[in-house]
């Protein structure tokens, strides 16, 4: 009964139910019994009971004397009417209301209501667990926090996507259920006429209807509240991409701000500027990725904010940061860049001073003494120098005050020196200028004055006789020729001891313009060997004694561990021979720089440890390209404030011994008629060969596949590459025929005492890496060696033959210049191995000749078994 009264709508429950009960073939207690409780717990508005007692007479006749006798029993608020027949049903209830079983002409068939009934009822119960789980599902996403991380985010937005979709699938699958239930009592309403549609068929429909409305008004604010949490969790997810993103970026910039913090040097050089700012170009290139990564980004921040983004406190303030930072870049760029560019303006300037001054002393040392002797080629090589000065106002520097002023910005200690002895050579130099100008004014202005004869004197006519006219006039001419005589040898003599004293004045200032420039060269000598010294003491102490530091032990990484020899070699050793001798020395010459060489001279032994230096270095680039990473070095780097990082700097011996032999040719070339000249082309020579031996070193260490030990093999006396060709008389003879076609290239080392052939192969890589290595093949004794210094038509062949020819190596030289070095040291080596075979003979004969007594019958002499050893060896 609840449940029956719980389909009727509310309105139609309110009016109240009419309840008829058909007990005509049941007995009285049943209809009793049916009442009192229909009495005690209808659940609904009850307006009237109809009951249809028992048909039998005794049922009947029972239930009328029941029903008066049991009446307050029932105790209903509503009238029970029992009813004796059906007719009598017909009263109260039309029979368009009834079923046929009751006389009516309702169509009602029980199964098919209970069929609809039941698919309503699945579907109402469909709604309402598809209504719960959306709004659990509702609450849980109301509930959840947003994740601080792109990643849990993301997962989070795809976690509730998908539970989304299962809950749209749900809704999907409840809503075609409904019209499917809609559908088929829609159906069997058009099967029926009008008038047999009874209102049960149109409460059904009215009930599926308001389900699938319910179900959609739920759909519809499910799919509401799920487009805002969606829009909050992709701007949340945009908000985490935007933070990491600034995180990143401004990471990037803050390392950029400290990189471009340590670009502060201006330079000592016009070279060195330049590489400056080729420098910071290229930092700034590199940091345009970053720039252009922190303005998209900002760019993004603020359509996030134009979006009207939840988070827009938060966004704004890093928008704002990452455009300062941007800005403060470039403004730094440009300041640096201002700063280079005057400090390049500068190094110019002086460049362009230092060379005006070079090219005025190179003037006046190409000016010949003995053409300035002349009027014509004084005021000759007086317009040149003339000419030349009158081009100092746009090279030279004016004013040092106004240099100082102007340049003020970028000035510091070592580059106001610079400027000072660049100014003082400019004065030195205009100095001497002037003082040839005297000298060549001097000898321009000079004329030779005209002979004019002299009266005599009134008072020797007076005591003399007075003689004929014709007498006196000739004593008054041969007065004059005497006198003319005796003034001409006089003037000629005077004129020869000026053009004398003139000539040693120029040569004198010849001699003194390259003694200043001796002076320079001494003076970048003596700069660079102190620099050299200061730099090696600085990595000794800021990186070799560091790697003992216990304090920095936990930043060395295991690759470092006892490598201070491998990474540093001898440099130690290096450092003690300048500091403590070679520099002490070198400022011994400052007064005396063109006898400078034989401080190289007496010290070129010392300059054999360069020799170990340059043979370790391979084994110390392959160590720091493996460690260069290391943090170790970066913090030794950080406290030594270099620009550089300290690979750079164990190439400096490298370079500084390349560099003494251009000092030693620069000085060479200003004191070839001095004292000391031969000295220094006895030590450029040495230095030379110095750099020959530690060249070929680096080459000999190279070789690999060689059983024996390279250092019995003598001297290396020279080593380059060749085309080989061979012509055995052993051998496969295809091979042999091959061989001569195709030329191997071989790289031959001359020794002592062999000549050793290598398989050149070259290494990729970068730095001492690229160096090649050489695959030993084999050796040739020089004991059984011989050559043929000329092949024919090829003037760059030479032939190295063995044993008696048994073995011939034809050998192309890349140039003739280089086979007749090849065939002239050869050559050496066989002399001197005849001349000690001649003179080990000639001690074994004299040792002969004294030990044995000799025979009578022959006369034997010792240079004929000396000549016959010769010959036989």
């Amino acid at each position: 009964m609840t449940y029956l009264t719980s389909i009727p709508s509310l309105q139609d429950a309110g009016i109240g139910f009419i309840l008829v009960i058909d007990r005509r073939r049941d007995k009285w207690t049943s209809v009793k019994a049916s009442v009192l409780r229909i009495a005690a717990s209808f659940p609904a508005n009850l307006q009237l009971v109809l009951v249809l007692r028992p048909t039998g007479f005794f049922q009947r006749t029972l239930s009328d004397i029941a029903f008066k006798f049991n009446r307050d029993d029932f105790k209903m608020k509503v009238p029970v009417i029992m009813l004796s027949s059906v007719p009598d049903l017909h009263g109260y209830i039309d029979k368009s209301q009834l079923t046929e079983d009751l006389g009516g002409t309702l169509d009602y068939c029980h199964s098919r209501w209970l069929c609809q009934r039941t698919a309503i009822e699945s579907f109402a119960l469909m709604v309402k667990q598809t209504a719960q789980m959306l709004q659990s599902f509702g609450t849980e996403l109301a509930e959840t926090e947003l994740p601080n991380d792109v990643q849990s985010t993301s997962s989070v937005l795809c976690a509730h996507t998908e539970k989304k979709d299962k809950a749209k699938e749900d809704l999907r699958l409840a809503l075609k259920e409904g019209h499917s239930v809609l559908e088929s009592l829609r159906e069997l309403q058009a099967e029926g006429s009008e008038s047999s549609v009874n209102q049960d068929q149109l409460d059904n429909q009215a009930t599926v209807q308001r389900l699938l409305a319910q179900l959609n008004e739920t759909e519809a604010a499910f799919d509401e509240f799920w487009a805002k949490h969606q829009q909050k969790l992709e701007q949340c997810l945009q908000l985490r991409h935007f933070e990491q993103g600034f995180r990143e970026v401004k990471a990037i910039l803050d390392a950029v701000s400290r990189k471009i913090a340590t670009f502060t040097d201006i330079g000592n050089s016009l070279a060195h500027v330049e590489h400056l700012l080729r420098d910071l170009a290229g930092f700034e290139e590199k940091s345009g990725v970053a720039m252009e990564r922190a303005r998209a980004l900002s760019l993004d921040g603020e359509q996030l904010i134009e979006n009207k983004h939840y988070a827009v406190d938060s966004i704004r303030p890093k928008c704002q940061e990452l455009r300062h930072l941007c800005d403060q870049f470039s403004a730094e760029i440009t300041r640096r860049r201002g700063l280079l560019n005057k400090s390049l303006e500068l190094h110019r300037r002086l460049e362009t001073s230092m060379k005006w001054c070079d090219e005025g002393i190179y003037l006046l040392a190409s000016q010949p003494v003995d053409k300035c002797q002349s009027q014509d080629g004084a005021e000759a090589a007086l317009q040149e120098i003339e000419k030349f000065l009158e081009t100092g106002a746009e090279n030279k520097i004016q004013e040092l005050n106004t240099i100082y002023k102007e340049y003020e910005s970028i000035l510091n200690q070592d580059l106001m020196e610079h400027v000072r002895k660049v100014f003082q050579k400019q004065a030195s130099m205009e100095e001497v200028f002037h003082r040839r100008q005297a000298s060549l004014k001097k000898l321009a202005a000079r004329q030779t004055r005209p002979v004019q004869p002299v009266a005599p004197r009134p008072e020797a006519l007076a005591k003399s006789p007075c003689p004929s006219p014709g007498i006196r006039r000739g004593s008054e001419n041969s007065s004059s020729e005497g006198s003319a005589l005796r003034r001409g040898p006089y003037r000629r003599a005077k004129s020869e001891m000026s053009e004398s004293r003139q000539g040693r004045s120029s040569a004198g200032e010849e001699e003194e313009s390259l003694a200043i420039l001796r002076r320079h060269v001494m003076s970048e000598l003596l700069d660079t060997e102190r620099a050299y010294v200061e730099e090696l003491l600085c990595v000794l102490e800021g990186y070799a004694a560091e790697m003992d530091n216990p304090l920095m032990a936990h930043l060395l990484s295991t690759g470092l561990h006892n490598k201070k020899d491998v990474l540093f070699g001898n440099m130690e050793e290096i450092y003690h021979f300048h500091n403590r001798i070679f520099l002490r020395e070198l400022e011994n010459y400052t007064d005396c720089p063109e006898l400078v060489g034989r401080c190289f001279l007496e010290r070129m032994e010392d300059f054999q440890i360069y020799e170990k230096y340059c043979q370790n270095k391979p084994r110390s680039e392959s160590l720091w390209r493996q460690c260069s990473d290391c943090p170790f070095f970066q913090e030794c780097q950080r406290k030594l404030d270099h620009k550089l990082s300290l690979d750079s700097y164990l190439l400096k011996p490298v370079q500084r011994i390349t560099k003494y032999q251009l000092l030693l040719k620069e000085m060479l070339k200003y004191s070839k008629n001095c004292e000391g000249a031969e000295d220094l082309q006895e030590a450029l020579s040495s230095i030379l060969g110095i750099l020959k031996a530690v060249n070929d070193s680096m080459h000999l260490i190279a070789i690999t596949g060689y059983d024996g030990n390279l250092g019995d093999l003598g001297k290396l006396l020279m080593q380059g590459s060749f085309s080989v060709w061979t012509d055995h008389k052993r051998g496969h003879t295809k091979v042999k025929e091959l061989a001569r076609f195709k030329p191997m290239q071989r790289h031959l080392f001359l020794h002592e005492k062999a000549v050793l052939f290598c398989k050149k192969r070259e290494e990729n890589g970068e730095g001492y890496e690229k160096a090649p290595s050489y695959s030993y093949k084999q050796s040739l004794n020089m004991a059984a060696v011989g050559i043929t210094e000329n092949v024919k038509g090829d003037a760059k062949k030479f032939e190295i033959w063995y044993n008696a020819r048994e073995e011939v190596y034809i050998v192309q030289a890349p140039t003739p210049e280089i086979k007749a070095a090849w065939v002239n040291e050869i050559r050496k080596v066989l002399t001197g191995q005849l001349q000690a075979c001649r003179e080990a003979s000639q001690h074994r004969a004299l040792e002969q000749s004294q030990s044995l007594p000799l025979p009578a019958q022959t006369s034997t002499s010792p240079s004929r078994g000396n000549s016959r050893n010769i010959k036989k060896l």
